[in-house]
């Protein structure tokens, strides 16, 4: 009887050990919550913005970030297109960071999906472009779906994110204040510091 419940005891605390390491030695490759802080530029076919990431919880973050966007009006008489300045501040929940961490997967850097809200500021301070243009002060308010990944073990990487909000502009003429419906996807490659 003493053997049996012995045997019994030492294979049940195996079980236990093996476990324990499986999961302590995933956790030391892959971290399943955010990194604390995390700065970031990126550039994408429209545009350079630079980012930081605070983590404020296990999978959510608050992400700041400046950059030159582009912008382009396509009229009657003539297309315009060029770089403006955007402020950006978006809540981000990356919903499946601890998911990919226990797969084994790659997750520095914040490297999983995400869902946020991007509350997005284009003044009309500048406008690049080669040709006579501006930009109309203008708000974003966008609900947003995204992925962010690491290329190999490097501290580059790429983000992809789309989503349907609303803008809100700020016009001259007859029309002094307009808003619409707008799609908004981003497809950008970055270095994380």
């Amino acid at each position: 009887m003493k053997t049996k419940l012995l045997t019994s005891l030492f294979i049940t605390l195996s079980c236990f050990t093996t476990q324990a390491q499986t999961t302590e030695d995933t956790a030391t490759t892959a971290p399943s919550t955010v990194e604390k802080s995390l700065f970031n530029i990126q550039t994408g076919l429209l545009g350079v913005w630079a980012s930081h990431e605070a983590g404020l919880s296990n999978r959510l973050v608050l992400r700041t970030e400046v950059g030159l966007d582009g912008f382009g009006s396509i009229g009657p008489e003539e297309d315009i297109f060029g770089l403006a300045p955007t402020i950006n501040i978006e809540p981000r929940w990356y919903y499946n960071i601890a998911k990919r961490a226990r797969k084994g997967r790659n997750t520095e850097h914040n490297s999983a999906n995400f869902v946020g809200l991007s509350a997005r500021y284009a003044p009309d301070w500048f406008f690049i472009t080669g040709d006579e243009g501006n930009v109309y002060n203008q708000v974003y308010i966008v609900p947003k779906w995204g992925l962010r990944r690491n290329i190999g073990k490097s501290r580059f990487n790429y983000e992809f994110d789309l989503g349907i909000g609303y803008a809100f502009y700020e016009r001259t003429g007859y029309n002094n204040n307009a808003s619409e419906v707008v799609f908004d996807t981003h497809l950008r490659i970055g270095y994380t510091f």
